[in-house]
This record gives structure tokens, C-alpha cells and sequence, in this order.
């Protein structure tokens, strides 16, 4: 399971993956302020409550009277009226050991400890924010106790309300930044966008290059890879120039040979003929090739392989009539594949071919889909099939595992070649039907 979501992390565009870690990134920044914002709001307000709660203590004290018989009093009442209002949640307290003054905030009760905590309660039992000190005057032996203490829930309240409100800027800030975010990324995206578009339309036949007209970071991509398919098809054409020029430089030397044999006798003409057929017929054979090569638009090649089995296998009924072979075809008629036709038609011509001169009477074409965009053309036939052990060597360059049927050894071989020339592959073993199982693997067309 690991491996698959890492498989699928990686086959995420870049679009998707910009988006993404602009998601975690952005939501892992308004989660922390989220977060950290009311505790550093609650934490600063609980500074400036200490702070006032100070001057109260400083106030308090400067007020403060002992007389000689050890009792308290005030020589001035305290300037927050808050401290005569009954429970406002604002109290101090005084305490000596012979005697205890209280605010008359605390009307009838007094400041009590939790058993727990030991945090302070006041008249309405509300946790309270405090600050407490003992004085000590000359004139009195032993220590004053002073604690000063407010209602700690306004505080709380305030700061649930601000997180209220705070959440609700976040998330619009959130969405509106990962819109400018998206709209950013869609934007600095277009060069890649336009390069596809323009792939597509080269796949089509209606462009030959790529625009020249890319920004800075992608124009050396587009440029190479221009050159690159300008190569391409130079070698491609050079090739077939090549080609054409050894054919018709051997055509002079073979026509000859065959005026010289014609002449000859009959024994010297059966021994010589078939040599030099067969030397016209590979001339032919490459020539076509490297011709079929030449193409241009080498982005743009589609075939059907419905038709085009369909049209072999009308051929093949005719020429192995006698041997009473029924082909079915279960391709699908909408089924494109990347490939140039004359090339589609010699790769699974000698795949159909060799099933038509082993199956006993049956031979099945089907197709299954591939990853990476590809797709599996299979031919079954059920005839004596191939040993497990030699399935690999037959596709080797002109091995034959049966000298008496006709044959040259190429056809497995060119197979394997051209379609490894179109990214696929052919591989052989034996079929559920009794013979072999040819699988070619190509790509499916991407073109309209």
C-alpha cells in the first residue's frame, strides 16, 4: 500500500502537485495562527491584568495603616469603584495574624483556595488572576499579607469571542490566498499548456515544430527539442535517400545477372533464380522500409488495427485456404494505436502468418490495456505452440525451429525490432488454447 501511494505521488502533474503543497503549506500556517494567535492575545492580557493588579498592590499599600494594638485600616478607599461594588470580581484582601480586612467586593465572603490547584476563588467561587506580597512595617511585628485578585472569565470570553471572529478572517483569507495561489500557478503553467497544445497539433499533422516564443526557463526545451525532432527527420530522410540509392545501384548488376541466367541452362537456371529473387525481394523489402521511414509527421501516425487485421486476414483465408483456418478478430473497431500503418501491417502480418501455417483451426486476435497508456494485441492460435525453453530464442535473428516450412527466420525477429521501435515489445508463451500466444505491446493513439 506505501508503494502504491508513493507510485501515485509521483504520477501527479505538476499542477497538482504545486496545488497540493501549496494546500499543506497554506493550511499549516493558518492552523498555527489559528492557534497561537488567542494564546499570545490571552497571554498578553494576562500581563497587562498583572500589571493593573500591581498598582492596585502599590495603591493598597501606600494606604495601609497598623495601629499599635495590631489593627488594619485604610486611610484612603482605593480609586476603582469596583472594589465597593458587591461580587464585581475585583477584590483585594489583607490578613495579620490578630486581625483581616477584606473589599467590600467580597461582601460576605472571602477569598478561598481550591484544594487542588491552590489557585484563589473569589465571593462567587470564579477563579481569579492574582498577585499576592507580605509587607512588613516597623512599628508591627510580623508579616501583612496582601492578595489582590479579578475575574479571570471576561478575559476568557474576550479572547473565544476574538478566536470566533479570528477564525472566520482566516478562512477567508485562506480561500482567497489559495485562489491568487491557483490563479498564479495556472498562469506561470501556460508555457507548458501551449507546449502541449502544440505537441497535439504535431501529433495531428498540422504543425511541424514547436513556437519559438516560450519564457526564458522553457525556451531552451523548446529549442532542443525542435532540433532534436529536425534530426530526427533528416536521418530519417537521409536513410531513405541511402536506401534508394543502393537499390538502384543494384539493380543494374542484378538485371544482368538475371539476362546472364536466363541464358544459361535449365539446371544452372533452378540453382541460380531463387538466390537472386530472394536478393530482389530484401532490396525491395528495405527499400520499403526506409521509405515508410521518411515520414514526416513522425507524431502523427494512427492505425486501426480492426481494419487492417481484418484486411490481412481476407488475404491469408485466401492463400491458406486448404488448411481451413477461421480467424477471429475481437479487436475493437474504435481501437487506435500509434503506429504507421505499412509497419502495423508487417508486424502483425507475420504474427497472423505464422499462425495460419501452425493452428490446427483457430486462431483468436483480441486486445487488453496496458499501463502507461499502452495497449496488448494478441494473436492465439491452437496449434503444436513452442517449447517453454526455446520461446525466447525464436526471436533471435533467423533461428527456425522447422526447416521444412518456408521461411527465412526474420519474421519473429523484424517483429520484435519495429516494435521496439515504437516503445513496445513482443513477448511469446503458450496460449490457454493449446498453441502460442504472441502479445504485442504498442501505445495507444492519442491523436483525434
Amino acid at each position: 500500500m506505501p508503494n502504491r501511494k508513493r507510485h501515485l505521488l509521483k504520477r501527479l502533474s505538476l499542477k497538482s502537485r504545486l496545488v497540493l503543497a501549496a494546500i499543506v503549506w497554506l493550511t499549516a500556517m493558518v492552523i498555527a495562527a489559528g492557534v497561537t494567535v488567542p494564546q499570545q492575545v490571552f497571554s498578553y492580557m494576562i500581563d497587562s491584568t498583572n500589571d493593573q493588579l500591581s498598582l492596585y498592590q502599590d495603591e493598597l499599600s501606600a494606604s495601609l495603616e497598623v495601629d499599635d494594638k495590631g489593627k488594619i485600616s485604610l486611610s484612603s478607599p482605593l480609586s476603582d469603584p469596583r472594589f465597593n461594588q458587591p461580587y464585581s470580581g475585583l477584590y483585594w484582601s489583607i490578613d495579620t495574624e490578630a486581625d483581616e480586612l477584606r473589599s467590600r467586593s467580597l461582601w460576605d465572603q472571602k477569598i478561598t483556595f481550591e484544594k487542588l490547584s491552590k489557585e484563589p476563588l473569589g465571593a462567587r467561587k470564579e477563579r481569579l488572576i492574582f498577585i499576592q506580597t507580605s509587607l512588613y512595617f516597623p512599628d508591627y511585628d510580623g508579616p501583612i499579607h496582601i492578595l489582590i485578585g479579578i475575574d479571570e472569565q471576561p478575559i476568557e470570553d474576550t479572547v473565544a469571542k476574538l478566536m470566533g471572529q479570528l477564525w472566520i478572517i482566516l478562512a477567508l483569507l485562506y480561500v482567497g490566498v489559495l485562489f491568487i495561489i491557483m490563479i498564479q500557478i495556472q498562469w506561470s503553467l501556460s508555457p507548458l499548456t501551449k507546449m502541449h497544445k502544440e505537441l497535439s497539433q504535431m501529433r495531428s499533422g498540422e504543425k511541424e515544430c514547436l513556437d519559438g516564443d516560450y519564457p526564458r526557463e522553457v525556451s531552451p526545451v523548446v529549442t532542443d527539442l525542435n532540433a532534436l525532432l529536425f534530426h530526427y527527420q533528416e536521418l530519417l530522410e537521409r536513410a531513405r535517400h541511402h536506401a534508394g540509392n543502393l537499390s538502384h545501384a543494384l539493380k543494374t548488376p542484378l538485371s544482368v545477372l538475371r539476362n546472364e541466367i536466363a541464358t544459361a541452362d535449365k539446371e544452372t537456371r533452378l540453382r541460380l533464380e531463387p538466390p537472386v529473387t530472394q536478393i530482389q525481394h530484401q532490396i525491395d523489402y528495405h527499400l520499403g522500409r526506409a521509405r515508410m521511414a521518411g515520414s514526416k509527421n513522425i507524431l502523427a501516425v494512427k492505425t486501426n488495427p480492426a481494419e487492417r487485421i481484418d484486411a490481412i486476414s481476407m488475404a491469408f483465408d485466401k492463400v491458406y485456404a486448404f488448411r481451413e483456418v477461421d480467424l477471429i478478430n475481437e479487436i475493437d473497431s474504435e481501437l487506435d494505436v500509434a503506429v504507421e500503418d505499412t509497419d502495423f501491417d508487417e508486424m502483425i502480418g507475420n504474427l497472423l502468418e505464422n499462425a495460419y501455417k501452425w493452428s490446427n483451426s483457430i486462431i483468436r486476435v483480441h486486445s487488453h490495456d496496458s499501463s502507461d497508456n499502452g495497449i496488448e494485441i494478441i494473436v492465439e492460435d491452437d496449434g503444436p505452440g513452442i517449447p517453454d525453453e526455446k520461446l525466447e530464442a525464436v526471436i533471435q535473428r533467423g533461428v527456425r525451429l522447422d526447416e521444412t516450412t518456408p521461411g527465412t527466420g526474420l519474421g519473429l525477429n523484424i517483429v520484435n525490432e519495429m516494435a521496439h521501435s515504437y516503445r513496445g515489445k513482443l513477448t511469446l508463451e503458450r496460449s490457454t488454447i493449446g498453441g502460442l500466444k504472441a502479445t504485442l505491446l504498442v501505445k495507444r493513439s492519442t491523436t483525434g
